[in-house]
């Protein structure tokens, strides 16, 4: 999957327009996801749910398959949330925040009201935060990102560390990838019991191969005479486009908007 995302990220259709203009819009849409309620952050997903999509032309079963990441686990952790119990002398506190309960011994089970929508406005600041990422991951190669945050002044030993990270998590999953390949070609997951023993033993080896690779990685940059700090190099062929650039602004300000007459009373609660 990643390196997928990663080939979508040099292929896709707004390639070719200056990663600036893509960090920007990502980041100010994602601080408005941040700030606004459920409505609009729900209209944000949609919305950079398009750009992903149907502008940069990324696959829908990608992108939809990352969605889904992160609605499940959201959809494991809300319930602690929406899910309230109290003892059965104190019931009538509760009973105008209750959807439906329960009783079970000396307690009261029951559905809360306002965990509920609390629940709700989670789902969906993540959904919209997400999308937002997303659409940065996977229209902006990795490497264009370091350059336009250097280009920002921002400190070197960050870039180069993340970087680094970067390098190693795809380290990591192919290392991790032989190892599997290596066992279960071996019917190392025939069954329940030898599937356990088999994932101890990968992910054992697993660090040790990992640090291996860290070693030669370290010596290839030696053996190169690197001193200061990663250089990264790329053409810099963009061609800003007025029709996206006046899109984006305009749908910004019609999200602040539709948040400033949700404010005002304009739209029924949710």
């Amino acid at each position: 999957m990643s390196l997928q995302i990663d080939t979508l990220a040099y292929t896709n259709r707004l390639r070719r327009l200056p990663p600036e203009h893509k960090l920007i819009f990502a980041f100010t849409t994602l601080a408005i996801s941040l700030a606004t309620h459920p409505l609009v952050q729900i209209l944000i997903t949609l919305w950079m749910s398009t750009w992903t999509v149907i502008y940069a032309r990324i696959p829908a079963g990608v992108y939809f398959r990352l969605l889904m990441f992160t609605i499940v686990f959201c959809l494991t952790s809300l319930p602690a949330l929406m899910v309230n119990g109290v003892a059965i002398p104190d019931l009538q506190s509760v009973k105008l925040d209750s959807w439906y309960g329960l009783t079970l011994g000396h307690f009261y089970i029951y559905i809360s009201h306002s965990g509920s929508i609390q629940a709700l406005g989670i789902l969906t600041r993540a959904l919209a935060s997400v999308s937002c990422l997303y659409f940065l991951m996977l229209t902006v190669p990795f490497t264009e990102i370091l350059q336009t945050l250097r280009y920002l002044r921002f400190p070197v030993l960050l870039t180069d560390l993340l970087l680094l990270m970067y390098r190693f998590i795809f380290i990591l999953l192919n290392t991790a990838s032989e190892l599997w390949t290596a066992q279960n070609s071996r019917g190392g997951y025939r069954t329940l019991a030898i599937s356990m023993k088999s994932l101890a033993i990968l992910i054992g080896q697993l660090l040790q191969r990992t640090l291996q690779r860290y070693n030669q990685f370290s010596l290839g940059l030696e053996a190169r005479g690197f001193i200061s700090e990663f250089r990264v190099w790329h053409p810099r062929r963009y061609r800003p486009q007025l029709r996206y650039i006046i899109e984006a602004i305009f749908g910004c300000v019609v999200l602040i908007g539709l948040d400033f007459w949700r404010n005002a009373g304009i739209f029924t609660r949710i």
